[in-house]
């Protein structure tokens, strides 16, 4: 990375310094968006490729190599057809809401570390930063759905914001679990715990790094902070605010073009956010899952996405096997069994640390 910041240095003649200034920030946060939206690009496509094979179909495969290019061509269709915004519609609030939305999505990447140190902005309270924007995000749905000014939208919307508030709950819950094995809400520290803290430690084995990871000893708020992230993002099979059987695209009906674009941008986004979150939280961040060669060959940024583009496999993979829930069992299965669970876990995580002294706190295992 601070070769890339050198590179743009001697090219535009702008003084950027390593990434742990706050000199070149500007450059360095101008950098990382273009490479998120790079990514982004790509996830779509093997989202797109994903459901083919598993149909036995072939996919985007016209536009470049392997159809390679095919996003970079929906993206020139969308900014080319004309925005149309309904005559009933509050055109400011109407426009404003996709902007919402993918500035929320993307401003929420600032506090995620890709390597030692690889983090824009390394807060000590970066998981309630992402905890807070994430949150927000729910204000950019109900925006697009009221200010349409129509009955389907305004019905998107109100189921949108009552499943993500209602997972938000289960999610903040098996954070908590996390922060309590850690002792600190900075990000960076809760994958550097992974790492000196575990069953691969305790069993005299620190080289197998993934049995310290934290799925394991925390396995089911592993599964519910998976199976809530879906929900939260709207994915399959809780795509209930823009199920195309009953709503046609939900709070989204009345947009189109560019508007549109941003709304599924910003869904994007947060939904490679998540598979981020999950990889700090449970799978080790951008740690080996080997500590010894080759492994430790490979930087951690590369882990960091390989893992990232694992989590999102899975999420492409939910939408081909598991059928639409009803809106009813959704949320029944938020409040009276993630919620409930989630809640009991705290407890048997808190009773363990009390009573082993097992856990993490800046260094000290």
């Amino acid at each position: 990375m601070d070769f890339i910041l050198e590179a743009l240095n001697y090219l535009l003649g702008v003084p950027i310094i390593g990434l742990g200034t706050d000199v070149g920030f500007v450059w360095k946060a101008l950098l990382f968006l273009v490479a998120l939206l790079i990514f982004i690009a790509y996830f779509l496509l093997a989202d797109r490729k994903i459901w083919a094979a598993v149909q036995q179909r072939r996919g985007p495969n016209v536009v470049g190599a392997f159809g390679l290019l095919q996003s970079f061509a929906d993206l020139m269709k969308f900014m080319l057809k004309e925005p149309l915004i309904p005559a009933g519609a509050d055109k400011t609030v109407f426009l404003l809401a996709p902007f919402v939305t993918v500035t929320l999505a993307l401003a929420a990447w600032v506090v995620v570390p890709l390597d030692e140190g690889w983090a824009l902005a390394d807060l000590n309270v970066g998981i309630l930063y992402i905890f807070a924007i994430s949150s927000l995000g729910v204000y950019g749905i109900i925006m697009g759905g009221w200010a349409s000014n129509s009955k389907y939208p305004f019905l998107g919307a109100l189921r949108s914001a009552a499943q993500m508030v209602s997972y938000e709950v289960s999610i903040g819950f098996v954070i908590v679990t996390v922060l309590l094995l850690v002792g600190s809400l900075n990000l960076s520290d809760i994958v550097r715990a992974q790492y000196e803290m575990g069953l691969a430690n305790w069993l005299g084995v620190p080289q197998l790094t993934f049995l310290n990871w934290f799925w394991l000893p925390l396995f089911p708020m592993f599964v519910i902070f998976f199976i809530s992230a879906l929900a939260e993002t709207n994915r399959p099979p809780f795509d209930l605010p823009e199920a195309e059987s009953e709503l046609v695209a939900g709070f989204m009906v009345e947009y189109g073009s560019s508007p549109y674009m941003m709304f599924m941008l910003g869904e994007y986004v947060a939904i490679v956010l998540m598979c981020a979150l999950t990889t700090i939280l449970f799978l080790g961040g951008w740690l080996p899952p080997i500590d010894m060669a080759p492994f430790t060959w490979v930087p951690g940024s590369v882990w960091f996405i390989l893992k990232v583009f694992g989590v999102f496999f899975m999420f492409s993979m939910v939408k081909t096997f598991v059928p639409r829930y009803r809106y009813d069992q959704l949320m029944r299965l938020g409040w009276k069994v993630f919620l409930p669970i989630s809640i009991l876990m705290i407890f048997i995580v808190a009773f363990v640390l009390q009573f082993t002294g097992w856990g993490w706190n800046g260094g000290v295992a």
